[in-house]
């Protein structure tokens, strides 16, 4: 049976380049909302007042995503989708809707040092690498990286989730 596996954590942690690597290990597909957002949206990002702005179209693009990630499941594809479910909220309700698709689920949550990351993404800006989409301003990390809420113990274990630390050059990912 096709996996669906979740990779999630706060802006910078290493999970694009995370679920690059999984999804050639599983032979899957890997789906990251930032591409998707960043080609369809970015250029319309206001200046002031975006996380309303931005929070209406991740809903639709996760959306659209998820319809994607079902057709690939169901072609006998494992899929890798990196969704930027922050909050636990975000987290519950994919899972609930994971399990009544009666996909199978595999949770990855990645996380460093909040200066690690921060260092990771204005080099990323700089640089604009493989795992680049979209510039990531200083304000806007320090907004995502505020609004990121860790899975506590009860989700890490109701969820079996692989929890994944990130130095500054690779994953460590001895679970995966």
């Amino acid at each position: 049976m096709p996996t669906i596996h979740l990779i999630e954590g706060p802006v910078g942690a290493g999970k694009s380049t995370f679920a690059t690597s999984l999804a050639q290990r599983q032979s899957g597909v890997h789906i990251a909302l930032d591409e998707w957002f960043a080609a369809l949206f970015s250029k319309d990002r206001p200046a002031t007042h975006f996380v309303p702005w931005y929070i209406e179209r991740k809903d639709r693009c996760a959306e659209v995503i998820w319809i994607a990630a079902r057709r690939i499941a169901a072609a006998g594809t494992d899929v890798v989708l990196e969704l930027g479910l922050i909050q636990r909220q975000s987290r519950e309700a994919f899972y609930e809707r994971a399990e009544a698709s009666g996909l199978s689920l595999s949770v990855y949550v990645l996380d460093a040092q909040r200066e690690v990351r921060r260092e990771r993404v204005r080099r990323r800006n700089e640089e604009k690498g493989h795992t680049f989409s979209m510039v990531v301003p200083d304000h806007v990390f320090d907004i995502a990286s505020d609004m990121w809420e860790p899975p506590d113990e009860d989700e890490i274990r109701m969820r079996a989730i692989h929890c994944v630390t990130t130095d500054e050059t690779h994953c460590v990912d001895g679970d995966a």
